[in-house]
């Protein structure tokens, strides 16, 4: 096999993805940290066919990219630059996007974890035996954990996080959780940005679902519908509870101002008729006698205020 020069390896990689970008109408930028390349060859292999997966240097696809949105007038790759950060790799295809999502979740692999990268998740240590001996105990002291030794082995005796979400996991942490035969983290091929005819929308586009739309769309309808209801006066399922206790306030108040009574305006015009009785039977503050005119003065506002309401509910 002849080896090609750096020069020409570049042309036929530019060549590549130009064939790609016009080939496929859809462009996936996949993130690829701590991604094995065995790992690469089995989601290779699964969407053989369907999709072509691309690696390469983040500045010779940069340079491809606006090579192309320059010359065959495609502003929207342009749009990709920003995401062009890191190990990433593009996947071009037609597919449906969340069924490359799922191709790519698909085949994880499990890893121990190594000092210095990044956790994606809390690392935490089971309380229990761990079939080490005494002579391993400075490990476990170096990191705080709580053990005793029981029956020649060390024992952690609380459930404890060793490693928190975002950040660094450090040489200690990295050498214990290997010598438990601890493996916390799962790697595979993540979506990083989507490019679909055009458009650009991030993976958390894919999470929307048909019934999440048809809640946000029926919480918008019942949220504004009995508004714009009452005020048109058209009685439907929205606006009719409303329409009710409306109504109802109007009739209470013609009550309240005519001799008719109802089961419902008795207590209201009991209370209008002696509100004395009802402060006599509600429950006596903790302060001394001289609160007494304080309060007769409230009972007597509070009397007023509702007589003008229910004045005001005549001419509703």
């Amino acid at each position: 096999m002849v080896k090609l020069d750096k020069k020409q390896w570049k042309a036929n990689y530019f060549d590549k993805l130009r064939r790609y970008v016009n080939e496929f109408g859809k462009i996936v930028v996949i993130g690829v940290d701590n991604v094995q390349s065995r790992q690469m060859q089995t989601v290779r292999a699964a969407l053989r066919g369907r999709a072509e997966l691309l690696m390469g240097k983040n500045t010779m696809i940069r340079k491809c990219l606006r090579e192309m949105a320059e010359a065959e007038d495609k502003p929207e790759l342009l749009e990709l630059l920003p995401s062009v950060v890191g190990n990433i790799g593009f996947c071009f295809t037609d597919m449906d996007v969340v069924a490359v999502r799922e191709v790519l979740d698909k085949y994880q692999v499990q890893s121990s974890a190594k000092a210095g990268i990044i956790a994606p998740l809390d690392v935490i240590i089971p309380a229990g035996p761990t079939g080490m001996g005494p002579e391993k105990t400075s490990f476990f002291q170096a990191l705080n954990l709580p053990t005793k030794i029981t029956k020649g082995s060390i024992e952690i005796l609380t459930d404890v996080t060793v490693v928190h979400v975002g950040t660094k996991v450090g040489l200690s942490e990295a050498k214990l959780l290997n010598m438990l035969s601890i493996s916390p983290f799962w790697y595979n091929c993540t979506v990083v940005m989507i490019l679909d005819n055009g458009s650009m929308y991030p993976p958390e586009v894919l999470d929307i679902t048909m019934e999440s739309v048809r809640g946000r769309i029926l919480n918008t309808v019942l949220t504004r519908v009995a508004p714009l209801s009452l005020a048109l006066g058209i009685p439907n399922a929205a606006s009719a509870p409303h329409m009710i206790l409306n109504a109802f306030k109007n009739v209470l108040a013609v009550a309240v101002a005519t001799d008719i009574t109802f089961k419902e305006a008795e207590a209201v015009k009991a209370y209008l008729a002696d509100p004395s009785a009802f402060v006599a039977a509600a429950p006596a503050g903790g302060g001394g006698g001289g609160d007494k005119p304080a309060a007769a003065a409230k009972v007597e506002e509070k009397e007023e205020s509702e007589e003008e309401d229910m004045d005001m509910g005549l001419f509703d």
